[in-house]
C-alpha cells in the first residue's frame, strides 16, 4: 500500500480547464437552489388541478402506466434535480449533506410519485399484509395454516406490536408512504457500504444515484421483503465496515492448487476495499448485531437470510472478512432450524415446492422472463422490455466498470461478490416466478458500484495538492488528457442518469393500470367486511383456473380468518358469464363476486382482453336474473345470488389456528438440545476469535471438539424431520 501511495503522491497536478474552474468556483448556493426549485416544481406539477402543464388525470393512464398521465413539467423537474446533483459532484469537494439531500429529493420524486398522486396505497398484496398485522394484533398469534407467509411472521408481528402500542388501527397512510420511506432507509446502509470501497467521490455518489434510479422492482412496499432488504444492506455494511479485511501484498503468494491459483492472481491487484481496524469491544458488539439482523431476517422472510449467508461465505472465501468459518455454520444452522421447526405447516405439504426448483436453472429463468412477455398487450410488452433493458444496461455498465478497474490493477472482490452471489439463487427456486426479480434486487448494490466505475474507474487522490483522482496506474495504450477524460466521463454519466431516470418511470409505474388501488375498490371490500359474519367467500376473476394468482383487488385487509378467496373463471367474451353462475351455485350463502377496474386492467394487459371488457361484463352481470348487485361505484361492483338453496347455512370459520398438532419425530428433542449446544459453542468460538489468535487457540480447539459433533447431530435431525414428517403428512 505504501508503494501505491508513493505513486499517487508523485502524480503531477493537472491544471483544470476553464469550464472546470468555473464549476468549482460556482456559488455554493446554486446546487441546493436548483434542487429545491426542482422539488417544488415537481410537487406542484403532480398535486395541482389537472391542466395542460400540471396535474394528473388518473383516467388517462394506459398500458405504459403512470407516465402517460404525468405532465411534462414533472419530467423537467426530475431532470433539473439530477442536473443539480451533477453540478455538485463536478466540484472537487465532498459536500456530503448536500449530496444526501439531493439524493433524498430525487428519491422522493421517483419513488414517491404514486403517493403524491393517488389516495390509496399501491399494490394489492400490501392489503393482505395489513390483514396479517390485523390478525396478529387481534388474536395474538400467527397461524401458518391460514397462509404460508405467516410461518415467517417476524415483520408482521413487529408492526402489530408497534401499531398496537401506538394506538394505530388504520395502516392506510403507512402503506401509502412505505415505498418512499423504504428507499430512503436503503440509502443509509448503502452509503456506508460505499464508504468502504476505494473509489473517487464522484464514483461513490454516482453509484448511490444509480441505486436510486434503477431500483424499479417494487419490493419496497409494505412487505417482509421490503423490510428485510434494509436488514440485508445493514448486514453487508457491518460486514465490510467492522469485519472487512484487506491484505496488502508486495509479493504474490505461491499459486498452488485449484483454489489458491486464482486467489494468488487476485492478490497481485490493488484491493478495491478499505480496512478499518477496530477494538475488540466494538467488534464483539457488532457481532451480536450481525446475529440479531440475521435472526430478524430468518423470522421474517424465506430468501433474504440465504442471500446474507451467501455474501458472508463469499467474503470469507475470497479473504475479505476477518471473521472465522464458525459464523456461516452458526447462521446457516439458524436458517435451517427455523424452516424445520417453525414452518412445518408449510413444507409438510409442499416438499416439492420447497425443493422442486433445485437445479432447474433454465425453467426458473424462463418463468421470470419469457413467460412474463408472452401474451401481453403491446404497450405492456414495451414496459416489460424497458425493465429488461434497465437490467441489461446496468449489467453491461458493471462489466465495463470491472474491466476498467482491472486495467488499473484494482481488484474489487467485495463489489463482485455482491453482484454475483445472488445469481446462484436461480438454481434453487423460481419463487412463484419471481426469483429473477429478487436476484436483480439483491445484486443491485454490487452492480451499481461496478457500473459507477465504468465512468469513474480511477483511484482517489490521497496526497496534498494532487488532483481529485489519480492518473491510471496500469492503463496502457493511447489516452485522452486527464482534464478531457474527466469532462467526458462526467457528461456521459449525467446523460446515462437522465436517460435511466426516464426509463425508470416506465419500468416502475408501467403496471399502474392494475396495480393502482382506488377508493372505490377499497370501499367494495369494506362492504364485504361489514357482511362477513360468521364467514364469507369472495370470488375474484381469472382467465384460467389453475395455480394461485394474486387477486388484483385490495384483498385481506381485515378478517383474514373469516373470508376465503376463490377463483372465478371469465372469458374474453364478457357476455359469457355461465362459469360465474356455476361457481355461485356451488357456493354457500354470503358468497360475493367483486368486479373492479384493476382486475379488468390486469386481464387486458396480461391476457389481451378487450378494452371495453369491464363495462360489458358488468352489464352482463346486471342483466342476469340470478344475480343482484349489492354495491356499486365507478371502479368496483359487488354481486351475490338473489337466493341460495333453502336449508344451506353460512358456514362457521373452520380454519384451525394452531397448526397441525405440532408434528414431531423421535429425534426432535435430541436435535433441539444439539442446536443449543452448537449455537453456544460456535458463538464462543467466534467471540474468542475476535481477540486474535495465539494464546487462546487451544481453547478454541477444545470448543470445536464440542461444536462439530453437536452441529452434525443437529443437522442430521433436521434432515430426519424432513424425511419423517414429510412422509407422514399429506
Amino acid at each position: 500500500m505504501d508503494a501505491l501511495l508513493e505513486k499517487v503522491a508523485a502524480t503531477p497536478a493537472v491544471r483544470p480547464s476553464r469550464t472546470t474552474r468555473l464549476m468549482r468556483t460556482a456559488p455554493v448556493w446554486l446546487p441546493p437552489l436548483l434542487t429545491v426549485e426542482g422539488l417544488i416544481m415537481y410537487v406542484l406539477a403532480l398535486r395541482a388541478a389537472p391542466g395542460p402543464w400540471r396535474g394528473v388525470n388518473l383516467a388517462n393512464i394506459d398500458g405504459v402506466g403512470l407516465v402517460s398521465a404525468m405532465p411534462n413539467t414533472a419530467f423537467a423537474a426530475i431532470l433539473l434535480m439530477i442536473v443539480a446533483f451533477f453540478v455538485t459532484i463536478a466540484q472537487n469537494t465532498d459536500r456530503k449533506f448536500l449530496l444526501l439531500f439531493q439524493l433524498a429529493a430525487i428519491t422522493f420524486a421517483l419513488h414517491g410519485a404514486a403517493a403524491l398522486i393517488e389516495n390509496e396505497a399501491r399494490f394489492h398484496t400490501a392489503y393482505v399484509h395489513a390483514g396479517f398485522v390485523e390478525y396478529i394484533s387481534r388474536t395474538g398469534e400467527a397461524s401458518p395454516v391460514l397462509d404460508a407467509r405467516l410461518a415467517w411472521p417476524g415483520f408482521f408481528a413487529l408492526v402489530a406490536f408497534v401499531t398496537k402500542a401506538a394506538g394505530i388501527t388504520d395502516l392506510t397512510t403507512i402503506m401509502q408512504w412505505t415505498p418512499l420511506l423504504s428507499n430512503l432507509i436503503y440509502l443509509l446502509p448503502f452509503v456506508l457500504i460505499l464508504r468502504q470501497v476505494v473509489a473517487t467521490t464522484r464514483a461513490r455518489w454516482f453509484a448511490a444515484l444509480l441505486f436510486v434510479i434503477v431500483q424499479w422492482i417494487g419490493q419496497d412496499y409494505f412487505s417482509s421483503q421490503g423490510f428485510t432488504y434494509a436488514v440485508y444492506l445493514a448486514f453487508v455494511a457491518i460486514l465490510l465496515r467492522w469485519f472487512g479485511r484487506v491484505e496488502y501484498r508486495e509479493r504474490p503468494v505461491p499459486a498452488k492448487g485449484l483454489i489458491r491459483r486464482p486467489l494468488a492472481r487476485l492478490d497481485r491487484l490493488t484491493p478495491g476495499e478499505l480496512s478499518h481496524p477496530t477494538g475488540v469491544y466494538d467488534r464483539s458488539i457488532m457481532l451480536i448485531v450481525l446475529i440479531g439482523l440475521f435472526g430478524t431476517a430468518t423470522a421474517s422472510h424465506q430468501i433474504t437470510p440465504f442471500m446474507m449467508l451467501g455474501i458472508l461465505t463469499g467474503l470469507l472465501l475470497f479473504r475479505r472478512s476477518s471473521l472465522s468459518w464458525g459464523l456461516p455454520f452458526f447462521l446457516g444452522l439458524m436458517a435451517l432450524a427455523w424452516i424445520s421447526y417453525q414452518t412445518v405447516a408449510f413444507w409438510s405439504g409442499h416438499i416439492d415446492e420447497l425443493f422442486g426448483g433445485l437445479g432447474r436453472v433454465l425453467d426458473n429463468l424462463q418463468s421470470n422472463t419469457g413467460d412474463r412477455i408472452d401474451g401481453s398487450d403491446p404497450k405492456h410488452t414495451f414496459v416489460l422490455v424497458a425493465r429488461l433493458g434497465i437490467c441489461a444496461v446496468i449489467l453491461a455498465l458493471a462489466a465495463t466498470g470491472l474491466l476498467r478497474r482491472l486495467r488499473r490493477g484494482v481488484g474489487d472482490r467485495a463489489a463482485l461478490l455482491l453482484l454475483c452471489t445472488p445469481v446462484l439463487a436461480i438454481g434453487l427456486q423460481n419463487y412463484g416466478g419471481e426469483i429473477g426479480l429478487r436476484i436483480y434486487l439483491f445484486a443491485l448494490p454490487g452492480a451499481c458500484i461496478l457500473a459507477a466505475y465504468a465512468f469513474f474507474p480511477n483511484l482517489p487522490a490521497t496526497a496534498a495538492g494532487a488532483p481529485e483522482e489519480t492518473v491510471p496506474i496500469r492503463a496502457s495504450g493511447p489516452r485522452l488528457s486527464p482534464v478531457l477524460t474527466r469532462r467526458v466521463s462526467l457528461g456521459l454519466a449525467a446523460g446515462c442518469a437522465l436517460a435511466l431516470s426516464m426509463v425508470f418511470l416506465v419500468a416502475r409505474y408501467g403496471n399502474e393500470q392494475f396495480e393502482r388501488v382506488s377508493a372505490d375498490e377499497v370501499a367494495a371490500m369494506h362492504y364485504i367486511y361489514d357482511h362477513d359474519q360468521p364467514s364469507a367467500r369472495v370470488l375474484y376473476l381469472v382467465p384460467q383456473i389453475g395455480e394461485e394468482v394474486t387477486p388484483a383487488i385490495p384483498w385481506g385487509e381485515k378478517d383474514f380468518d373469516r373470508i376465503s378467496y376463490e377463483q372465478a373463471l371469465v372469458s374474453r367474451n364478457p357476455a359469457q358469464i355461465s362459469s360465474v353462475i356455476d361457481k355461485f351455485r356451488l357456493s354457500p350463502p354470503n358468497t360475493y363476486l367483486i368486479a373492479t377496474r384493476g382486475q379488468a386492467g390486469y386481464l387486458q394487459l396480461n391476457h389481451n382482453f378487450p378494452e371495453d371488457w369491464a363495462p360489458r361484463f358488468r352489464a352482463a352481470l346486471d342483466a342476469s336474473p340470478e344475480l343482484k348487485r349489492v354495491f356499486t361505484s365507478d371502479d368496483a361492483a359487488v354481486y351475490t345470488m338473489k337466493s341460495f338453496p333453502e336449508g344451506v347455512e353460512i358456514p362457521e370459520p373452520g380454519a384451525p389456528t394452531t397448526g397441525i398438532g405440532d408434528p414431531t419425530s423421535p429425534w426432535t428433542p435430541i436435535g433441539l438440545g444439539a442446536l443449543g449446544v452448537t449455537w453456544i459453542t460456535l458463538f464462543a468460538y467466534e467471540l474468542l476469535g475476535l481477540r486474535g489468535r495465539g494464546r487462546i487457540s487451544r481453547t478454541r480447539r477444545w470448543i470445536l471438539l464440542v461444536a462439530v459433533p453437536a452441529f452434525l447431530t443437529a443437522l442430521i435431525v433436521i434432515v430426519e424431520r424432513f424425511i419423517v414428517i414429510g412422509t407422514q403428512l399429506p
